[in-house]
């Protein structure tokens, strides 16, 4: 084995980047990926969409074939687990008691769901939706006419529930605050989103806390607290998830919601990177420290510590954006918009066709747009340029967007 190798702890989105971006600065050593699956890298967001839906299998979703990283000189351990990292010697202990040495270590392991571990979760016909794994296990109860309950009102939980009712399923949304999206967005989209999901014959309920589980080996109810009771046949939870931090934090790593890493993806060990999920980060946008779940963000930041791993320094400069499919509507979202004090409407949220702008004062923060591509791209083109449009010119349907941030 090379002593010059560089080792990957997780085989997700933001290693294949970096393993293709290592070679692209120039790193000709050997690059080793252990992964605790058992298939190649694959896309996650499409679980929740078209493989939920039964239109994609795992081969439809790899990231990249085989031949790919044959071709890069990129050698996998799947079905790995990494139980220990060793800084001072460079190393890693694996499950079954080897060993892989490292001369650069770079930390890709993501995030996991959050388990709600409530009475009769075990039951057959529960489960939650990160992993290719996850589908297998709940495809088997995946039925036209069937009931399904999904158990969270965030992105992943609505995507499920569009999915599912594509399936001919019927399907509640479960949301324990008093909206959905509470939490990642403002008022008018989680009502906007409620009333879509309804038109489309989901039911929406909020401020409703699930208490537990109940069947004969296989769920048939879900249940709520003042004793409100849903029959199900299928339960997909979706609560969100927690960085993936316990090897980073027991090796001596800093953990501020996630591992904490510099504007080039590495940690306080200069022969130690982390990307991704699992990462806390500064963000140049907001000039606040954040953590992220988005493929765009695990790609850019795969990109800056494959050129720091190199000896290079092109830090993380990007603008944070992302994306939710759900039905016919594709949310595009440009930039952060914690912080905001005010929100203009663009278009028509009737006619499913809209944007929303947010602003703190003057200063535009970030854009969500439904099915509006141009009024997206408009957006995160004046956003990494600083410039912001008035309110009034953003509410005028007339006024041509795209010439946003072309001065």
């Amino acid at each position: 084995m090379s002593s010059n190798t560089c080792l990957i702890i997780g085989s997700s989105h933001a290693a294949v980047q970096l393993v293709t971006s290592l070679r692209q600065e120039g790193w000709e050593d050997e690059i080793i990926v252990i992964g605790e699956e058992s298939y190649l890298p694959y896309h996650r967001p499409p679980l929740s969409k078209a493989v939920l839906k039964g239109e994609k299998k795992i081969g439809d979703i790899l990231l990249r074939p085989e031949a790919f990283y044959d071709k890069l000189q990129v050698s996998f351990k799947l079905g790995e687990r990494v139980t220990a990292i060793d800084r001072a010697a460079q190393c890693v202990t694996l499950a079954n008691g080897g060993t892989v040495s490292y001369q650069k270590l770079v930390i890709s392991t993501g995030a996991s769901p959050i388990i709600l571990n409530l009475p009769g979760e075990s039951l057959e016909g529960i489960g939650y939706l990160r992993s290719y794994g996850d589908i297998e296990t709940l495809t088997p109860h995946i039925n036209s006419g069937g009931k399904a309950v999904v158990v969270g009102g965030g992105y992943i939980g609505l995507e499920a529930a569009a999915a599912l009712s594509a399936r001919g399923m019927q399907v509640t949304v479960l949301e324990a605050l008093d909206r959905v999206l509470q939490r990642v967005t403002a008022r008018e989209l989680s009502e906007f989103y409620t009333r879509a999901h309804e038109r489309r014959g989901v039911q929406i309920v909020t401020g409703a806390s699930v208490t537990g589980f109940v069947g004969d080996r296989k769920v048939e109810k879900v249940l709520c607290e003042h004793g409100v009771e849903y029959n199900a046949d299928l339960v997909v939870i979706g609560v969100g998830v927690r960085p993936n931090v316990t090897l980073a934090e027991a090796a001596g790593l800093t953990i501020d919601n996630g591992i904490c890493v510099d504007e080039y993806s590495q940690t306080e060990d200069p022969n130690v990177f982390a990307i991704g999920d699992c990462t806390s980060f500064p963000c140049a946008a907001t000039g606040t420290r954040l953590r992220l779940e988005s493929v765009p963000n695990a790609i850019e930041q795969a990109k800056s510590a494959a050129a720091a791993v190199c000896g290079k320094h092109k830090p993380y400069t990007a603008l944070p954006w992302f994306w939710s499919d759900q039905y016919d509507l594709k949310l595009q979202i440009a930039g952060i918009g914690r912080g905001y004090d005010n929100i203009v409407i663009r278009g028509s949220l009737e006619n499913e066709v809209f944007s929303a702008w947010y602003f703190k004062g003057d200063t535009l923060l970030a854009a969500d747009c439904v099915n509006q591509p141009l009024d997206f791209m408009a957006a995160r083109k004046a956003i990494l340029k600083g410039i912001s449009p008035s309110r009034d010119e953003i509410s005028d349907i007339d006024f041509d967007i795209t010439q946003l941030g072309v001065q």
